[in-house]
């Protein structure tokens, strides 16, 4: 196997952010969980249902801000207006509940920083060794932020995050349009692609897309729910691979 563990006919490589190339998908969900649990304490009084980790993995990982917002809260049968963009972050909209996410996010970040996912990095530098093209896909209004705070925006061709599906009017994951963008953008089909994802949208984006490959990665000890959406392979980091094949 000399194309890194992938088929022979593979000619890019669309990565997503949160969780394969950084660290973030725990700080993001922590910020979900703070939210959350704030908008139900306030809604529901001392004896609310907090959000919970399958609630994460369920309703809101790897689904745009917004929709994120409205997925959670349907699975609790509430329902609230979707407000305006700018909504500020204590009223109760769905453009508001999400800004006040993405302070928080933002707030862990700066106090925590952000790490990559070194394995993914070494995969990513071998990929282009080898003239494989690569794109990042990310939901995130902050991956260009995120990938220079780890000196790793100039590995990717392509970006294609939640700035550009905004001014492309791009439906996020599970619909596969984000990475559909990213291969066209490459000038790659999306048969000759591989997906990378570690959240169960990004599967059912990948398989909904007709992509060559989809690479799962469980960070999280989901590898039968990815397999079950989608994943061709499950690896538990980019190096398991092999940069040396």
């Amino acid at each position: 196997m000399k194309n890194l563990g992938l088929p022979e006919h593979i000619r890019a490589c669309l990565f997503d952010l949160d969780g394969v190339i950084t660290k973030t998908a725990v700080v993001h969900a922590a910020a979900w969980k703070e939210m959350f649990d704030e908008f139900l304490r306030r809604r529901d009084g001392a004896d609310f249902r907090p959000f919970t980790p399958d609630d994460y993995d369920r309703y809101v990982d790897g689904l745009p801000r917004a929709d994120g917002v409205r997925s959670f809260l349907a699975s609790r049968g509430i329902e609230l207006p979707d407000g305006e963009d700018g909504d500020p972050e204590d009223k109760d909209t769905v453009h508001g509940l999400g800004n006040r996410k993405n302070t928080l996010v933002l707030a862990k970040i700066r106090t925590d920083g952000v790490e990559p996912y070194e394995g993914t990095l070494r995969y990513v530098r071998d990929a282009r060794e080898r003239g494989l093209r690569t794109a990042v896909v990310s939901s995130s209004a902050n991956c260009r932020d995120i990938l220079r705070s780890v000196h790793a925006e100039d590995l990717f061709e392509v970006r294609i995050d939640g700035v550009v599906a905004a001014e492309r009017r791009l439906p996020g994951k599970p619909r596969p349009d984000t990475f559909l963008a990213a291969a066209h953008d490459l000038g790659v089909d999306p048969s000759d692609s591989a997906v990378f994802e570690d959240a169960l949208a990004g599967m059912d984006a990948g398989r909904s897309g007709h992509f060559g490959y989809v690479v799962g990665l469980d960070r999280v000890g989901q590898s039968d729910a990815l397999r079950a959406h989608g994943a061709d392979i499950v690896v538990k980091d980019l190096a398991d691979l092999g940069t040396d094949a």
